[in-house]
């Protein structure tokens, strides 16, 4: 299961168009992060993205911009440790709440809080978190042995490493870089297939 998380600056190409070959492949999900737009520049990208998403039936995951995500009537929705405590109210207007991750403690406090899936980082090295120690597979497995909801490896995910990540307990993986720089974004979620 892949969920492509998109940076438009890792982009050669027109993102855009990138995203909706991206969709025609049907991946689990795409997650728009994009954390340094404006909100109205953000919402503008998700009024573009969105479409090709719905046409292609694949969800498309809110970072961090709970406003847009209620404005938008978007029901997936992934937040930060920080952000999932301090909006643990609203959050329950989603049919889906992510959170990120990094230590065994934050994954069992964000399940209790309500989300429904987790994103645990990072596994492997990464040029994304350069000079900072992977937490390796090891982490993965007791991580996904502590909680009851599904968790998605992220950091250093390559193809040749999907396998030891799902043999950890993990229900998929998250592709930033690969899926913005491909040569054949249609064909990547079936690539990252186990």
């Amino acid at each position: 299961m892949l969920i492509c998380v998109t940076n438009r600056k890792l982009c050669r190409d027109d993102f855009i168009s990138r995203i909706d070959q991206i969709a025609k492949g049907k991946p689990q999900a795409i997650m728009l992060r994009e954390k340094d737009l404006s909100i109205s520049n953000y919402r503008s990208l998700v009024k573009r993205i969105g479409k090709s998403c719905i046409e292609n039936q694949v969800p498309l995951i809110i970072n961090q911009n709970l406003l847009v995500a209620l404005e938008m009537k978007c029901s997936y929705i992934h937040l930060s440790m920080r952000d999932l405590k301090k909006y643990k109210k609203d959050i329950k207007l989603f049919s889906q709440i992510g959170a990120s991750v990094h230590s065994i403690s934050e994954a069992k406090e964000a399940q209790d809080i309500g989300a429904t899936y987790l994103i645990a980082g990072h596994i492997f090295p990464t040029d994304s978190k350069r000079g900072l120690p992977p937490r390796g597979l090891s982490f993965l497995q007791e991580l996904c042995n502590m909680v009851d909801i599904p968790v998605y490896a992220i950091g250093g995910i390559t193809r040749d490493k999907v396998k030891a990540v799902i043999s950890a307990g993990a229900k998929g993986v998250c592709v930033m870089s690969e899926a913005m720089t491909c040569l054949n974004p249609a064909e990547l979620a079936g690539s990252f297939r186990v």
